[in-house]
């Protein structure tokens, strides 16, 4: 339960995907961090300090990584780390290959980084599950020279997870890079870039509760890429970004990635129990409910329901006391429909009939049970206010 300024109606906070509540221990890091004078770059004992919880956390980070500290770029966060990312792998030359599914700040990136040529940027299929598809990836690394592959681990709508190994084996055999954007796995599921064979990963600390505004962009060592850096400037975090480091920020993502690191087994599987106790309980109580993309491997606390007929904007209005989305909240309020759920073959108006709901560590059994409630009354009342108008 999240409690903000709207405390006393206790609202149910189910809009991890969002972003998740910052975690105690990245808050008190975030204060400690406050308190220090220096500049990291600065050679005094100030700057040093600065420089050790800049450090600390990099390690923090490698360690539920699984990777080198020095493999640890840090960002403002997973947009800026995929612009970094896709930047630097096109610049040696060749086409970006992606999915229909990914964030914006992977397919707008590209778009705008290759000028959206039929023949640079190529965009994946995938099925009615939100699963891509290998044979027109193989069709697409035969048939042009590929410079980039970039897929997410997780969707940020529906939480569809992807098989990377057999992606990032075909990539690599023809020369290409792989690029993933985890900002929604990372903290979510564990993950070993020992064993991931990927050149390239973003994430964003505040949807593991750390704070917005910081992330990170894990570079390979030997992927020997250029510098493209969106900022000139004094050439901070070896060249690949400039501007003086956000110590609170960084200190806050690492104390966020060692609380989750010694968690993570026991809140995945928690977690996943309330999501399938939360699909369970909608379509049990709300009729024609449908759960998108069920039958594919999902992060544990992600559900994207579909109301039919039942626009989600006015599904959400009808219950104020719980915090869930319509969409990618990059995008809400935008005019057009989920391009997620219309690429995996949903009509524009299921589209618009979508809510998703995300879990994560806070979440409670009755957080669970209220939300349930929440949804079958405000779908009921949105349903029967819709009927009598259209009696008029």
């Amino acid at each position: 339960m999240v409690e903000g300024r709207a405390a006393e109606a206790k609202i149910v906070y189910l809009d991890y995907n969002a972003t998740a509540p910052l975690r105690p221990e990245a808050l008190e890091a975030t204060l400690a961090a406050l308190k220090t004078v220096g500049n990291a770059s600065s050679m005094h004992h100030f700057g040093r300090d600065a420089a050790v919880r800049v450090d600390g956390a990099r390690r923090q980070l490698a360690d539920l990584l699984n990777c080198s500290p020095g493999e640890i770029i840090f960002t403002s966060g997973a947009t800026e780390a995929n612009n970094l990312a896709l930047r630097a792998a096109l610049a040696r030359g060749g086409a970006l290959v992606t999915t229909a599914v990914e964030h914006p700040a992977v397919l707008e990136a590209g778009r705008a980084i290759t000028g959206g040529e039929a023949g640079d940027l190529v965009v994946l299929p995938v099925d009615g599950d939100g699963v891509l598809d290998l044979e027109p990836l193989h069709d697409a690394l035969n048939q042009r020279n590929v410079a980039l592959v970039s897929v997410m681990l997780a969707n940020n709508e529906t939480g569809v997870l992807t098989d990377l190994a057999p992606i990032a084996k075909a990539a690599h055999e023809v020369g290409a890079l792989v690029h993933t954007d985890a900002t929604q796995y990372v903290g979510r599921l564990p993950l070993d870039l020992a064993e991931l064979d990927v050149d390239l990963l973003s994430l964003s600390a505040h949807k593991f509760g750390g704070p917005q505004g910081a992330g990170a962009l894990f570079v390979r060592r030997g992927t020997n890429l250029p510098h493209r850096p969106l900022l000139i400037g004094g050439g901070h975090e070896r060249g690949w970004r400039a501007g003086t480091l956000n110590v609170a920020g960084i200190a806050a993502l690492g104390a966020a990635a060692e609380a989750v690191r010694r968690n993570l087994p026991s809140e995945a599987a928690r977690v996943s129990e309330l999501r399938d106790k939360l699909e369970a309980g909608l379509t049990t109580r709300v009729s024609g409910c449908q759960i998108n993309a069920a039958r594919a491997p999902r992060l544990p606390g992600v559900t994207s329901v579909t109301f039919p007929g039942v626009p989600a904007d006015a599904v959400l209005a009808a219950m104020p006391h719980v915090a869930a989305s319509d969409g990618s909240a990059c995008s809400s309020g935008a005019p057009s429909p989920s391009h997620v759920l219309l690429a995996m073959g949903r009509s524009r108006e299921d589209a618009d009939s979508t809510v998703r709901f995300s879990l994560g560590y806070d979440t409670t059994a009755e957080d669970v049970d209220r939300a349930i409630d929440a949804a079958a009354a405000a779908v009921e009342q949105t349903r029967l206010l819709m009927a009598a108008t259209a009696e008029q």
